[in-house]
C-alpha cells in the first residue's frame, strides 16, 4: 500500500468520514491503494488519507481527537467538500450500539447499514433534553435520504448476498496479509462472549469495563448461530449529541422509533452531505459499554463499505451530481442544518 499515486482534489468523487482514529485505521486498511498527500486548502483543517477501492477515488477523513457528535462531524464534512469539489456521495463509517430486539437478533460484530423508509432518510435524531408530559417522542420533519446510486447499489448488493456470501469476511481476512501481526490483532474478532444482559440489571463494577464481575445468569439466552461471521441488517439509525449507556433508553428508541442502531455524528450529515451511514456493533448501548468489540466493529463496517463501492459503477458516480450546497460557514452547528429532531421525554 505503498503511496504512489499522485491525483488532483478534482480526481476524488467519495468522501468517507470516520469519527475515531481506529475507524480511520480500518478504512485507510481497506484501500486497494493509498495516495500522495495533497497540499491543503486554506480554512480546511482536516487530516486527509486519500487511496482508491476499484474506480473510486476515496477521501478519508476523521473527526478531531477528542471531538465527537452531531457538530464536530457536520464541521468536518464542510471542510471536506470545500477542499475536494467533485464529491459525489459519502458515507459515514464506524462503530455503533447495537438495539437488539425480538424481530431483529443484533449481535456484537453485525453490521447495520442505513435505510430510508416511507417517513425517513434513514437516519433519525432524537433529543432528550426537553421533559414534555407523555414520555413520548416528537417528530417534526426528515432528513434527506441517501443519494439514488449509493440506494440502487445496495438493493443490487442485498440481492446479491440472497444467493452469494458476503464478501466482507474475505476483506477482514486481507487485514492479516497488509499488516503486521501485532496491528492486525487490533482488529480482530474478540475471543471475549457476547453478553447482552437483562434491561434492569446495570454493570456491576463502575471501576472496571469488562463484565468478568457481572452476573451470567442475568443475560438474555439466545439461540446459537451456526457461524460467527457477521450479519447484516437494514434500517433506521439513531443519532444524537449523546452516548447512550442506557438499557432504557436503548429499548425506548427500538419500540417508539424501530431503530437498530444508536450513534453520536449521523444526524449532522445528511441534509448537506448526502450519504449512507454503515455502523459496526461494538456494544449494546448499555451499562455495561466497553471497547472490547470496537476494532473489530470498526473493521467490519469498513469492509462492507468496501464491497458495496465495488458494487457501485464509476458510471453511477458520475452520474450522481457532486455535493455543491456548503453553507458559508464551515463552522456552522449542526442543529441549525438539521430539519428533524425527536424529542426524548
Amino acid at each position: 500500500m505503498a503511496g504512489k499515486t499522485c491525483l488532483s482534489h478534482d480526481d476524488y468523487t467519495v468522501g468517507w468520514i470516520c469519527a475515531l482514529p481506529l475507524e480511520m485505521a480500518a478504512a485507510t486498511v481497506m484501500l486497494d491503494e493509498k495516495h500522495e498527500k495533497l497540499r491543503r486548502q486554506p480554512n480546511d483543517h482536516n487530516e486527509y488519507v486519500l487511496g482508491h477501492i476499484g474506480e473510486h477515488n476515496i477521501v478519508v477523513a476523521c473527526l478531531p481527537s477528542g471531538e465527537y457528535g452531531i457538530t464536530s462531524a457536520t464541521t468536518v464534512a464542510m471542510q471536506l467538500l470545500s477542499s475536494f469539489h467533485s464529491i459525489h456521495f459519502g458515507l459515514m463509517v464506524g462503530i455503533g450500539g447495537g438495539v437488539p430486539k425480538e424481530d431483529k437478533d443484533i449481535r456484537l460484530g453485525d453490521i447495520v447499514v442505513s435505510e430510508p423508509t416511507y417517513t425517513h432518510g434513514g437516519v433519525v435524531q432524537y433529543n432528550y433534553g426537553k421533559a414534555l408530559s407523555g414520555g413520548e417522542f416528537r417528530r417534526t420533519g426528515m432528513l434527506n435520504r441517501p443519494p439514488q446510486s449509493l440506494l440502487t447499489a445496495l438493493s443490487k448488493l442485498q440481492a446479491t448476498h440472497y444467493t452469494k456470501p458476503s464478501q466482507v469476511i474475505n476483506f477482514l481476512a486481507e487485514i492479516e496479509q497488509k499488516l503486521p501481526t501485532e496491528q492486525a490483532a487490533n482488529f480482530a474478532r474478540p475471543t471475549q462472549t457476547d453478553q447482552l444482559f437483562l434491561d434492569n440489571y446495570e454493570h456491576t463494577n463502575t471501576h472496571t469495563q469488562t463484565c468478568n464481575g457481572c452476573d451470567t445468569t442475568q443475560t438474555i439466552r439466545r439461540q446459537c448461530r451456526s457461524h460467527n461471521n457477521p450479519f447484516i441488517h437494514y434500517g433506521l439509525i439513531a443519532s444524537a449529541n449523546q452516548v447512550v449507556k442506557d438499557s432504557q433508553l436503548r429499548d425506548k428508541l427500538g419500540r417508539d422509533l424501530g431503530v437498530l442502531c444508536v450513534e453520536m455524528e449521523a444526524a449532522g450529515l445528511m441534509n448537506n452531505y448526502p450519504c449512507l451511514v454503515i455502523r459496526g456493533i461494538c456494544d449494546y448501548a448499555d451499562s455495561h459499554k466497553n471497547k472490547e468489540w470496537q476494532g473489530y466493529a470498526a473493521a467490519v463496517a469498513a469492509a462492507y463499505a468496501k464491497e458495496l463501492l465495488l458494487t457501485v459503477s464509476a458510471d453511477q458516480t458520475r452520474n450522481t451530481r457532486a455535493i455543491t450546497n456548503v453553507p458559508s460557514s464551515p463552522t456552522v452547528s449542526g442543529h441549525s442544518l438539521i430539519i428533524i429532531y425527536v424529542d426524548l421525554i
